[in-house]
């Protein structure tokens, strides 16, 4: 089986148990690894021995938004796979201004004049060379001029992003 299909064919899993009955979920953080034993089982059952990563969420931000999403893939894949071509989008997020800009556009501040307004982001020229780093590496897009938004695809991906840097 291709490797699209195996992943497909995870994520399928995945869903169908989240949604088997959503009554009795696990509450997240009681100490039960609900995810990770799915995941265990899907990927035995698939026939991947190296394992895998799955990240998800469900999420509303404070605009009221909601995303619901999930990723899976085979650790073979990323360990083999070619890491840099992953640098960009994290060096656009390795800089404290861009990292308060998403926050402000995830909380509701989404055009340029609202977003030129704030405090401690620097000069105009600053910030929009921030929005322009950030639209560039995929983690911004603009929907009409002067108005930015993280893509709906991106917006659980980065939290999981700011999870896992922080300090365990």
């Amino acid at each position: 089986m291709e490797l699209e299909e195996r992943v497909a064919e995870l994520e399928r899993r995945m869903a169908a148990l989240e949604s088997a009955d959503s009554t009795t979920a696990p509450v997240v953080g009681a100490g039960d690894f609900w995810a990770l034993e799915g995941l265990k089982a899907q990927l035995a059952e698939a026939g991947a021995p190296d394992g895998g990563v799955l990240f998800t969420g469900a999420v509303r931000l404070p605009t009221g938004e909601r995303y619901e999403w999930q990723y899976g893939t085979l650790a073979d894949g990323l360990l083999g796979g070619d890491w840099s071509d992953a640098a960009d989008a994290l060096a656009a997020l390795g800089h404290g201004v861009r990292l308060r800009l998403l926050k402000e556009i995830l909380g509701g501040r989404r055009t340029a004049a609202e977003l030129t307004e704030l405090e401690g982001l620097g000069t105009t020229g600053q910030i929009y060379h921030h929005l322009r780093q950030l639209t560039a590496a995929g983690w911004l897009h603009t929907p009409s001029r002067g108005r930015y938004e993280v893509p709906g695809t991106r917006v659980v991906p980065l939290l999981v992003v700011l999870t896992a840097a922080r300090p365990s």
